[in-house]
């Protein structure tokens, strides 16, 4: 694509480029630029990308876009937000391909992944190819794809939608995280499905207030648009029993669908039995009712499921064949995942890194659990400090055991984020073990038959970060290997 047509793109542009060279490639780090790239430069936290201009001259670049000046011998093109404009950038030079998908967006503090993958998986058995991008992965078809951040920067995103419609994806599931709403990662993105899960308390070191988080999320809903066009329907899927929905519902013109438990929804779940091998509930819809029986735990479960049914529908997905879908999905990696050694205890890995996600996780446990609940739980450093003594209160609430220890420190000393969590537990009983190997082998070692033990923050994760450094640590190995000495001694 040629300089100047991808230049039109940005009407207000007062630029008056001369030269049109080829663009083969739009970056914003330098590292990956080529030859005929357009360099985007972006004042980041920690690193300005106007310093590396000339480094991406000199590796290929044949244009820069800036917010200032900078000495390169190649056109410079000056605008006022170099992040809003590299959104606008990506999505033309891919040419718009979001707008050739059913692309289905979902925000919320907790399930976002669940849901995610769930609807996959109903889309999929529908004969559909379908993408996927999320915390865990990206994915076009069967091809899985390592992510940094839950929802890639703009370039990457749109991308990566360019490959789906290349690989003739038909429809895409995403997770919006806040942070990219607030950035505008997700400027340009045609969305047709926006799914709200739910609010609570967390990334209030980023967003400050609960009213500033919830104005985040509410943006994928006012992003919708303000038309209702015959063939291009948009939903906002909003869940009944939160009281963000109601503000959501004000702030979007597109058709919403509401799906819950506890309030009256369009979608809903009645007469809810949890044990501990998976759930069953009525399910009454506008398309009729039916039972369900699936293999997910938990009340928090139920709610992931009425989100992925609730989109299904509004896709025209039949319902029978939608709920057999759900009932056959066994779980998702990291998510109330059990980790079997044959063992006659049970241990269960879980994400739940927020006040709410714990406390949903220990309440299911305990509607099963035969004998003492141990939870394993921190907190990230680096992070949302006001949590901590919340997770710390929730843990001894609801467990027999608790036991406080690291998840990722980053940059913060381990102590000091257990003293955080201690003073939400004055004057209650708990365990304080820094080490998370030796915490879990702890509560491994102790646990006795009929007990629940619950290792939560991490759940998909293989890694943990210690400073600058990041070392293999996955909960669900180090549990298996606990199990097997303890089997063995």
């Amino acid at each position: 694509m040629k300089l100047h047509t991808l230049l039109k793109a940005l009407p207000s542009l007062s630029n008056e480029i001369v030269e049109n060279p080829e663009i083969t490639s739009v970056e914003n780090d330098n590292r990956k630029v080529k030859e005929g790239s357009l360099f985007i430069c972006i004042k980041g936290f920690t690193v300005d990308g106007h310093q590396f201009a000339a480094d991406a001259v000199q590796k290929g670049a044949v244009a820069i876009v800036a917010e200032r000046q900078v000495d390169v011998d190649v056109p410079v093109i000056i605008v006022k937000d170099t992040i809003r404009t590299m959104a606008i950038l990506a999505d033309a030079f891919y040419q718009h391909p979001t707008q050739k998908l059913r692309l289905i967006g979902i925000t919320g503090t907790n399930g976002k992944t669940t849901t995610s993958h769930l609807i996959d998986q109903v889309f999929k058995d529908h004969q559909q190819k379908t993408g996927l991008i999320g915390t865990m992965y990206a994915k076009i078809g069967n091809e899985v794809r390592e992510t940094k951040n839950t929802t890639p920067d703009s370039v990457n995103l749109q991308k990566i939608f360019a490959e789906m419609v290349e690989e003739q994806v038909e429809t895409a599931v995403m997770e919006v995280s806040s942070h990219a709403l607030e950035y505008g990662r997700v400027h340009g993105c045609d969305y047709d499905i926006a799914v709200f899960t739910n609010l609570t308390q967390d990334h209030l070191d980023f967003h400050k207030t609960m009213e500033r988080y919830k104005f985040a999320k509410s943006l994928l809903f006012s992003q919708l648009g303000n038309t209702f066009v015959d063939g291009k329907q948009k939903f906002a899927v909003l869940n009944a029993d939160d009281a963000a929905t109601d503000d959501f519902i004000k702030w979007t013109a597109a058709h919403v669908l509401t799906y819950g438990i506890d309030n009256e929804a369009d979608v809903r779940a009645k007469n809810i039995t949890i044990t501990s091998a998976g759930t069953h509930f009525s399910l009454m819809t506008p398309y009729g009712a039916m039972d369900v029986n699936m293999k997910l735990i938990g009340k928090f479960s139920v709610y992931n499921v009425l989100a992925a049914i609730t989109v299904s529908l509004c896709s025209g997905l039949p319902l029978a064949s939608v709920v057999k879908s759900i009932e056959e999905v066994k779980g998702v990696s990291g998510r109330f995942e059990a980790v079997d050694g044959g063992q006659d205890f049970s241990v269960i890995v879980d994400y739940a890194h927020t006040p709410d996600s714990l406390e949903n996780v220990l309440l299911t446990v305990k509607d099963f659990a035969k004998n003492r609940i141990t939870v394993i739980v921190g907190c990230g450093g680096d992070r949302d400090k006001t949590k901590r003594p919340l997770m710390a209160q929730i843990a001894c609430d609801y467990a027999n055991q608790a036991i406080f220890t690291s998840d990722n420190p980053r940059s913060e000393d381990p102590m000091d984020i257990l003293r955080d969590m201690e003073a939400g537990v004055k004057g209650k009983t708990y365990e304080l073990i820094p080490d998370r190997k030796d915490a879990i082998l702890h509560a491994i070692n102790g646990a006795q038959p009929g007990d629940v033990i619950v290792i939560a923050g991490k759940g998909h994760e293989t890694y943990q970060q210690i400073g600058d450094q990041i070392f293999d640590f996955d909960d669900r190995v180090v549990s298996l290997e606990a199990i097997k000495n303890k089997q063995s001694n």
